[in-house]
């Protein structure tokens, strides 16, 4: 037999999953996140999910893992000291980036802008020039590049960047300055833009080719340590690590273009959520995904997630494509305080974390947490232990959350029911703008709810969208694993390609689109994907003539094969106007290509529960006194494990299993369908006649700017 494991290290806690790949019979675990080194953490629960499974480590030939190591690198600002060599006269390239600042009209008064990754002590330059067609215009000074790099020597930089105007054209200077850095830099690894990014556009090339080499040596060093470890254990085992678009690549891979991964943790989630919401039969969803530190939210259409070609992580924003996902800081170890001057409750953006985590976890914690609030509102019983393991303890719980209540003049109880209400809305502000902002009613939309905490906040979060049902799967909180077990391998080749309709046509588009495809598989092949395995898709970025902004858009080959430019243009339009409400009567021009290969996933067992009656008694095993929307309550406390298909829970009720708590609300209800999955409802709920169309064939319900 062969088994692959899945695994997600979240800020708080460590989620695996490991399939037999033969019948699809899967296990879960849970073990506390080791912050200072993730790979401890990923260890112990692969010893504790094997000994659940009976079976040996050395039996998993797969490990498909989900990280945060890149986006935590950015966030704390430990990366590498980087060195960048530029064209001339493009020096200070990432000083002038883009002429953007947060917030409203007077965001600049108070904005303060991050020093770039690349210091420009370590920016040196090229006596070089390539046209944007590749022509070289000034052939490269190696003598001079030489003295530069010995420059750079004394800097004592760790990485090295280059790039140079137009490489994605030509990128023969590139590749040389490589071979000298190679000899004067002995030891530094280099970051090419060609290879990374081979796009146009100078400054967005340049800060995403630097912030490669910025996560690449911690990467590296985390990548190489865990495989180390996992084959003292395990045989021959096999490593791919997510990237932020929801594919898989591999260890090497992951090593040298680490700028892919920095959504990596969060992706896994949308990918399980899809899997799980299209077997229950909603296609259209809003996935919210609620950690111990933050809670990651995307919009789901017709199964598919919507992807964008940027990544953002704090204020770093670099060009590579990922699902688009939002994220914000509220998760179950968020820390509540009430400021002395405003006296106005705020939650989060800070966290407890792992260590110390929350009080209520007796690991020293002293803050008011969401998790805390939770333990006094009630929604966490009082036979619940998280993972399986981890007993709460209440009586710190309530003398940490008593600290807030006496700063509001509130009970403990008012004081907890408000944290949770701010920390609901802070979460439905994310939710927003991956659906309002961008045109999508939520209330198109069913919302599938995941991660340790996510469950606690559905029922509260599809109330305030309208947002029905909220979708609660098996195994809420290791989903994420399950998305890494199930994702397949995949690789992308773009190229830049400015042309106005009426200066190329449809046969030589789709020559090129062909071509970048072959460079995809060739990477898949190498990992043992066979072409007959892969799936291939295509995209193009255009934009009007004149204009800035481009839009990315499907390619259907056959379609324009048989229709010409039309097949890209009028999807296009479509676009623009959803957006924007309108389009413009000018000539489209392409700006890039793109081609995408994926190989084939595995199959899970999804398992079909057996079938009950209406009444859930027989899960039932006791009650909880509990807090909810201003009234206390007596809530029925079921066991998830004794659900039965057909169960209708209704509210007030708590649904505990191993890995997260359900909380369904006065006046609502839960349904349990033959996936086991809990559908919850308000009473008297009837579906929104718009809602039976497909989300986001209207027109745009605002505008963004």
């Amino acid at each position: 037999m062969s088994y692959r494991l899945g695994v997600d290290v979240g800020g708080t806690f460590t989620d695996l999953l490991l399939v037999d790949e033969k019948s699809g019979r899967s296990w879960s675990a849970k073990v506390p996140s080791t912050p200072a080194d993730q790979s401890v953490g990923v260890l112990a629960g692969l010893a504790r999910v094997c000994e659940r499974a009976g079976i040996a480590p050395v039996e998993i030939d797969h490990v498909m893992h989900g990280t945060t190591v890149a986006t935590n690198t950015v966030l704390t600002g430990t990366g590498a000291r980087c060195g960048l060599v530029t064209t001339r006269g493009y020096r200070q390239v990432l000083q002038i980036a883009r002429s953007f600042v947060p917030g409203g009209l007077g965001g600049w008064v108070i904005y303060n802008k991050s020093l770039p990754l690349a210091p420009l002590a370590c920016t040196i330059e090229a006596e070089e020039r390539v046209d944007a067609r590749g022509k070289v215009v000034t052939p490269l000074n190696e003598a001079h590049m030489r003295e530069e790099l010995r420059k750079l020597r004394a800097q004592n930089i760790e990485a090295l960047t280059i790039s140079l105007i137009h490489a994605y054209a030509n990128d023969r200077h590139e590749r040389r300055i490589r071979e000298l850095a190679a000899e004067e830099l002995p030891g530094i690894p280099v970051s090419l833009s060609s290879e990374v990014v081979p796009e146009m556009q100078e400054y967005e090339r340049t800060v995403t080719t630097v912030a490669n080499s910025y996560v690449r040596p911690r990467v590296a060093r985390y990548v190489r340590n865990l495989k180390t470890k996992l084959e003292e254990q395990t045989r021959d085992v096999k490593l791919h690590i997510l990237r932020s678009d929801g594919g898989l690549s591999s260890a090497k891979s992951s090593e040298e273009h680490p700028v892919n991964l920095l959504m990596s943790g969060p992706a896994g989630g949308v990918t399980g959520a899809v899997w799980v919401a299209v077997h229950a039969g909603f296609p259209n969803l809003l996935t919210v995904d609620v950690g111990g530190t933050s809670t990651d939210v995307a919009l789901i259409m017709n199964g598919e997630p919507r992807l964008r070609r940027e990544t953002t992580v704090g204020d770093v924003t670099v060009r590579a494509s990922s699902v688009d996902i939002r994220t914000v800081g509220a998760g179950g170890g968020s820390i509540a305080h009430v400021p002395e001057l405003t006296k106005a409750l705020r939650v989060g953006p800070q966290s407890a974390g792992a260590d110390p985590g929350p009080a209520a976890y007796a690991k020293g914690g002293v803050e008011p947490t969401v998790t805390d609030a939770n333990v006094v509102l009630g929604y966490l019983p009082e036979q619940q232990r998280l993972g399986g393991d981890l007993e709460l303890n209440r009586a710190l719980a309530h003398q940490a959350v008593s600290k807030v209540g006496a700063a509001l003049g509130k009970s403990v109880e008012d004081a907890a029911l408000g944290i949770y209400n701010i920390v609901n809305e802070n979460m439905v502000g994310a939710l927003r703008l991956v659906s309002v902002e961008q045109g999508h009613d939520p209330r198109d939309y069913a919302l599938i709810a995941f991660g340790g905490a996510g469950p606690l906040h559905a029922n509260a979060l599809s109330r305030l969208l309208g947002s029905w049902p909220a979708i609660i799967p098996p195994g809420p909180g290791v989903l994420c694993a399950l998305g890494d077990a199930t994702t397949a391998l995949r690789d992308e080749s773009a190229r830049t390609y400015i042309r106005r309709f009426s200066e190329t046509n449809a046969k030589e588009v789709t020559k090129i689109l062909r071509a970048l495809a072959d460079d995809a598989a060739r990477a898949l092949e190498q990992e043992a994907v066979a072409r007959k395995d892969m799936r291939i898709s295509y995209q193009a970025d255009i934009r009007y003539h004149g204009q800035g902004l481009r839009l990315t858009v499907a390619v259907d080959l056959r379609a324009l094969e048989k229709q010409g430019l039309e097949a890209i243009a009028a999807p296009f339009d479509a676009e623009h106007k959803r957006l924007f409400t309108f389009a413009l009567p000018l000539e489209h021009e392409l700006v890039s290509l793109r081609a995408i290969v994926q190989g084939r996933g595995i199959k899970v067992r999804r398992p079909v529960i057996a079938r009950g009656s209406s009444s859930a008694r027989a899960a039932a095993v006791g009650r909880q006194k509990a807090y909810m929307d201003g009234k206390t309550c007596t809530a029925v406390v079921y066991d998830r494990t004794r659900l039965r298909a057909g169960n209708r829970l209704a509210g007030p009720a708590i649904i505990m299993e191993m890995d997260s708590t359900t909380v369904i609300l006065p006046r609502h209800h839960g349904l349990v369908d033959r996936f086991g999955n809990i559908l919850i409802y308000p009473g008297g709920y009837r579906p929104r006649r718009s809602a039976r169309r497909t989300p986001g064939r209207r027109r745009s319900t605002g505008r963004k700017s």
